[in-house]
């Protein structure tokens, strides 16, 4: 039975996005917490679940926003080179649909902190939140700023590291000034020895 109705919601939501009405309604069978683990394959299919449209930047296939493991980035170059020229560069804050930590296929668009380069479309982001994390040491405070519209302290997760496609950007947010740029690129490099560049 909750194969049928996994199927069902699966069509359900297929239809309501192709009918262009946006999101589908939670369905019983569909975890509600936000933590809950999925994880979705090459094409956007959620492993043990029902298929996923993915439409949104930061979500299609082949842009979508991927977490690397930091530690098996050697040599990662940190560059400050802010350019609002709708394009995500380091030293930016952007928005993007970012996977949950689980890495389970759902996510939501946040802030990142753009820290370096990765290839021609990609570049290597940093998470953000406005959740406090005061003494973790996973976490660097940076204050405030135009990437949240409601003025709150924002904390950077230096543990959590992402590839973000050009095409994923939703939107250039601020420019991180380039002092709390530095704080964030010595806590990086002192964790995991990459280069920051003057």
């Amino acid at each position: 039975m909750s194969n049928t109705n996994g199927i069902l919601a699966a069509l359900a939501e297929i239809l309501l996005k192709v009918l262009g009405s946006g999101r589908a309604p939670r369905t019983a069978d569909r975890p509600r917490r936000p933590d809950a683990r999925l994880r979705t394959t090459a094409g956007g299919s959620t492993v043990g679940g029902a298929t996923d449209v993915l439409l949104e930047p930061g979500r299609a296939g082949g842009s979508e926003t991927i977490r690397i493991d930091p530690d098996r980035i050697p040599g990662l170059r940190i560059a400050y080179a802010p350019d609002r020229d709708g394009a995500p560069d380091a030293g930016e804050v952007i928005w993007t649909w970012v996977p949950y930590e689980e890495n389970d296929g759902r996510g939501k668009d946040r802030p990142v902190l753009v820290i370096g380069r990765e290839s021609a479309d990609r570049v290597y982001a940093v998470r953000m939140t406005s959740k406090a994390h005061d003494r973790d040491r996973d976490y660097l405070p940076i204050g405030s700023g135009g990437w949240d519209s409601q003025g709150r302290e924002s904390w950077v997760d230096i543990e959590q590291l992402y590839s973000v496609h050009e095409s994923g950007l939703r939107r250039e947010a601020a420019v991180l000034d380039r002092q709390r740029f530095g704080r964030v690129a010595e806590a990086l490099t002192r964790r995991y020895g990459w280069i920051a560049a003057s």
